[in-house]
């Protein structure tokens, strides 16, 4: 016998919480990549994360994305439910 399918709520909500996370991880990385140079004491470390300067933007800017998609859906879902 087959298992039921799951609530599709629970299943938004748990892929709404993915997107936060992935967002939120995206956004932490681009800002150490991004602030890396300025903090870092060896000279070769902070060439090299200088150098990495454009990674560190896109993963900021895919960071937001994700947060802003998540904000769009809650958004939704909220605007449904009265």
């Amino acid at each position: 016998m087959p298992l039921p399918a799951p609530s599709s709520s629970k299943s938004t909500r748990k892929a709404d919480k993915e997107v936060l996370f992935k967002g939120v991880t995206c956004a932490l990385i681009g800002l150490v990549i991004l602030l890396a140079p300025y903090v870092a004491r060896s000279t070769s470390v902070r060439e090299l994360m200088g150098q990495a300067a454009l990674v560190g933007w896109f993963a900021l800017a895919l960071g937001i994305a994700f947060v802003v998609q998540y904000a769009m859906r809650r958004s939704k879902a909220a605007r449904r439910q009265p």
